[in-house]
């Protein structure tokens, strides 16, 4: 089978702690080389622990390089447009870290370059591909909850005060905030498992003064037919990584939803109906099947992937109808 050689965009510790190694894990996939933009010493230690053939100083570089088949950009959040219409001009496919931009118009100025250039995009949402989420699809559509009327999703961490200074989740120049970081995860999930768009939502903030960004927030959207969710995230609570499903007949919990990983990929599905409950434990490489997916892809020459940019289009609108409804204090219909 032959791999495809993937070359990384910046020295960034998700991909130093599982985007490296996933691909590592991958059958169809191989990083041949690496790149940073502030510290060459840095990128080669890099790859020196990772056994990666080549280090570039430069970005430019790095998609100079004829061998490279694909690049994986985990840089910060106002780099992404730049660096994937760069990616793209130098026919390069494209696995960018979520979100994958600041708003909808920049991704739209995305899609035209990899249109423009044929080349493959996919935003980064592993959890996606932790088939945990595709057996509470099955389970909805097997009828055993009823007919659903309500999804909650929850995603936090703790933060702690002393290190805001030096965390890029609190630069409002580059895109920082709880809505961007783990927000984009909550809202995609609500899409993907009510399978349909939201029409309205109305969210609440708390943004950090001295810094200008949301350390946590919580938002509802109204759905077609009558269906309501929530989601919250936050910088200023403990580890949290849910969402829960309620139907008329019963409801479904998931409690790992996103971070799989934090408990060795083990996710978890529980159907509550009738006060009785029962537990079904999926294992998966939620990273790992990332990276297979696109590399799959790439290698059979397909137009399009599971996330493509429409996925991303409708993800990104919601981000902003959240931005715009915090700034107004109003509800918002999403466009």
């Amino acid at each position: 089978m032959k791999k495809i050689r993937w070359g990384i965009l910046s020295t960034a510790g998700i991909a130093q702690k599982e985007l490296i190694p996933a691909f590592q894990r991958s059958k169809n996939a191989e990083v041949i080389a690496i790149a940073s933009g502030s510290s060459f010493k840095k990128a080669q230690e890099i790859a020196k622990e990772f056994q990666i053939d080549k280090v570039y100083g430069s970005y430019k570089k790095l998609l100079g390089d004829p061998e490279i088949d694909a690049v994986y950009i985990p840089l910060p959040n106002h780099l992404h447009k730049k660096w994937v219409i760069e990616a793209a001009g130098a026919k390069k496919h494209i696995l960018c870290e979520k979100p994958a931009a600041l708003n909808t118009a920049e991704v739209m100025e995305m899609m035209v370059a990899c249109d423009k250039n044929n080349v493959l995009f996919m935003e980064a949402f592993m959890y996606f591909f932790h088939p945990q989420h595709n057996r509470v699809k099955e389970i909805i559509e097997s009828g055993e909850i009823g007919e659903v009327r309500n999804m909650r999703a929850s995603f936090s961490f703790y933060l702690n005060e002393e290190d805001w200074k030096h965390n890029i989740r609190m630069s409002a120049q580059k895109g920082g905030g709880s809505l961007y970081d783990i927000g984009c995860y909550a809202i995609h999930s609500l899409r993907n498992i009510l399978c349909v768009e939201p029409e309205t939502v109305h969210s609440h903030a708390v943004i950090n003064k001295d810094y200008n960004v949301d350390t946590e927030m919580i938002s509802y959207l109204t759905f077609p037919n009558n269906v309501r969710a929530t989601f919250d995230v936050s910088f200023n609570v403990t580890k949290r990584s849910e969402y829960e499903v309620i139907g008329t007949d019963g409801r479904i919990i998931v409690p790992r939803a996103y971070r799989p990983d934090w408990n060795g990929g083990d996710g978890l599905v529980r159907v509550e109906k009738e006060g009785v409950i029962r537990t079904e434990m999926i294992n998966a490489d939620q990273y790992c099947n990332q990276v297979s997916h696109i590399s799959k892809a790439i290698r059979e020459g397909k137009s399009n992937v599971n996330l493509d940019f429409s996925n991303t289009i409708h993800n990104m609108k919601v981000i902003d109808a959240c931005h715009a409804s915090i700034a107004s204090k109003k509800q918002v219909t999403i466009s």
